[in-house]
């Protein structure tokens, strides 16, 4: 017994456990840089606030189900999954990192292009670190996460340098996307100090906030914007891609990391969407690339690699 108890705590296993969140943090950047694409296209048929309500709607629906098929596996308590306070700490996930970014990037996305949206989405680690420090005082940044924030921010400054510059016209658009980042920066530490010491698996807590998400969007979007008239193919289609990776599955995979690696590593996701989004607004969208722009997505990466202190070289 003693031998067994010793070969499961050999460094392999321990190292592995130290990195099993990689592959959902590679696959949560790729789904999320390609979100920035499909809200571009959604914007050409619908509403901003019934693309937020449509992508919640349909990524609450995805993970529910997931809730509903394996519903004896996770073993949940009616008693812990009733809770009130834990209902009222959904709530205001929901409203920070659904309801009000879905909402600010589907109108920033009218103004600007959906590379300059997953730019100012990478600014939200640097957003979340005060919030970090002072909800999670226990992952208080080193030096070498700091230098890695620092160098993912200048990552993100090279982006913008090689983008168009700003103008009357786009600066709305700025904003509500640099609002965008702002409200995830909250989100991000919010969950962790909250949400992932609930005793409840990462989709359980995905499902309920996305509920949350609902009834929040449900009266935005009523009071934004009339029924469409229509539903275009290729914008309905960018809805439900939204809705079932960019919302549903990106979301189990988002509390995944939170627990496994904590807020501020999970939110150097950010840095890597940069990447994403720009490979999906060129190829696919025929939006400009520059010198600078691979530049600053080298730095990104680098930071957000650099940012994991427990990483080796």
């Amino acid at each position: 017994m003693s031998t067994k108890a010793s070969a499961g705590n050999t460094p392999e296993s321990t190292a592995g456990a130290r990195t099993r969140w990689v592959p959902a943090y590679a696959a949560l950047a790729a789904i999320w840089g390609m979100s920035f694409l499909f809200i571009k296209v959604a914007d050409r048929a619908f509403a901003p606030a019934q693309v937020a309500f449509g992508r919640v709607l349909l990524g609450c629906v995805v993970v529910c189900a997931v809730v509903a098929i394996r519903w004896r596996r996770l073993s949940l308590s009616p008693r812990l999954v009733l809770r009130r306070r834990l209902w009222g700490q959904l709530a205001v996930a929901a409203l920070l990192m659904n309801t009000v970014p879905f909402t600010l990037l589907a109108y920033g996305e009218q103004r600007v292009t959906s590379v300059s949206a997953g730019i100012w989405n990478a600014a939200t680690p640097l957003l979340a670190l005060p919030a970090t420090i002072w909800l999670i005082p226990s992952e208080r940044p080193g030096a070498r996460r700091l230098a890695g924030l620092a160098a993912g921010f200048a990552g993100v400054l090279i982006l913008l340098g090689a983008g168009p510059q700003l103008s009357r016209g786009t600066l709305a658009g700025d904003a509500m996307c640099f609002g965008a980042a702002c409200s995830y920066g909250i989100g991000f530490p919010f969950s962790r100090r909250f949400l992932s010491s609930s005793g409840l698996p990462p989709v359980a807590l995905a499902a309920g906030q996305l509920m949350c998400a609902v009834a929040q969007l449900a009266v935005v979007a009523a009071l934004a914007a009339p029924v469409p008239a229509g539903y275009p193919p290729l914008a309905t289609a960018s809805v439900l891609a939204l809705g079932a990776a960019g919302t549903g599955a990106a979301y189990i995979l988002n509390f995944t990391i939170v627990r496994d690696a904590g807020a501020t590593m999970a939110s150097t996701v950010t840095y890597v969407i940069p990447v994403c989004s720009t490979a999906a607004g060129v190829t696919l969208l025929g939006e400009h690339l520059t010198a600078g722009a691979v530049a600053g997505a080298l730095f990104i990466v680098a930071g957000a690699a650099l940012s994991q202190q427990s990483l080796r070289r």
